[in-house]
């Protein structure tokens, strides 16, 4: 991200950042003991964003400024390498599974190798140090509804944390929300289950909750979305979905990976605190 300016604590910038927000420039705004910043994405115009806020700061009715869509700069995919990583692994690996059709390379993939029953595996995997098991079953998707759900929403909700807050950040919360979805959803029913889902919810409920927390929000997205996921949450529990044709859901998992999203905000406001105590 870069710094657009940097300001004393007793600038109210509230408003300035509603304008931000109205014409949908991603920004954040960070404090510290002596002052507080504006940064935006490197996709943005920094300059004209610095052209707005000294019209605001003379006093000038930004209200009536123009602003061009997008101020946006053309977006470049290498501007968000992981969420392109996530996304190009997950089409690979469902083609080369034939969406679950393929379990030559699947039992690579569950969490435990799938022809040996019973739970108590899930310690194998630790034993034989098979590490990534906990994560790879996020990139098998089992038909094609499936993963078009799941990378739209990795690309919109996702993109804009590696966006804002950096790949390292977006990284945490898929690796975390990855393990606890997965393992969760392996008590439930075993090994035989995959797909982005449990990230998916864990990135929104982060987003969500961040904004709640913040004095100004981050990431912008509606809160009607949030209710909406909580919605698809309560409706694959009743069934409907799998009736409807979406396939079996892992229902667990999804729940497992928004409390994960919920937990891993305290954790990374932690970080940029001690951060800016640097």
């Amino acid at each position: 991200m870069i710094k657009v300016f940097e300001v004393s604590l007793s600038v109210d910038l509230k408003e300035f950042a509603e304008f931000l927000w109205q014409h949908e420039i991603p920004h954040r705004i960070v404090e510290d003991e002596q002052a507080q910043s504006l940064w935006v994405p490197r996709d943005v115009n920094a300059d004209k964003v610095r052209f707005i806020y000294d019209q605001w700061l003379s006093g000038a009715d930004i209200s009536e400024v123009k602003v061009q869509r997008p101020l946006h700069q053309r977006i470049n995919p290498l501007d968000f390498p992981l969420t392109i990583s996530l996304l190009v692994i997950s089409a690979v690996i469902t083609m080369g599974i034939g969406f679950g059709s393929q379990t030559d390379l699947m039992h690579w993939l569950t969490i435990t190798d799938f022809r040996v029953e019973g739970q108590n595996h899930l310690q194998d995997s630790l034993r034989s140090f098979e590490l990534w098991r906990f994560v790879t079953p996020i990139f098998m998707h089992f038909n094609v509804p499936h993963i078009l759900f799941n990378s739209l929403w990795m690309w919109v909700i996702g993109r804009r944390i590696e966006q804002l807050q950096g790949w390292m950040v977006f990284l945490v919360i898929v690796i975390w929300s990855a393990v606890v979805s997965n393992i969760a959803q392996f008590w439930i029913s075993g090994p035989m289950f995959g797909g982005l889902s449990g990230v998916v919810f864990a990135v929104l409920a982060y987003t969500w909750l961040w904004d709640k927390l913040a004095p100004v929000p981050l990431f912008g997205f509606p809160p009607a979305l949030m209710i909406f996921m909580v919605f698809w949450l309560a409706l694959g529990y009743t069934g409907l979905l799998e009736v409807l044709g979406f396939g079996s859901i892992a229902n667990t998992a999804h729940l497992a990976g928004l409390i994960a999203g919920l937990s891993a905000v305290p954790l990374i406001r932690m970080i940029f605190r001690q951060a800016s105590a640097i």
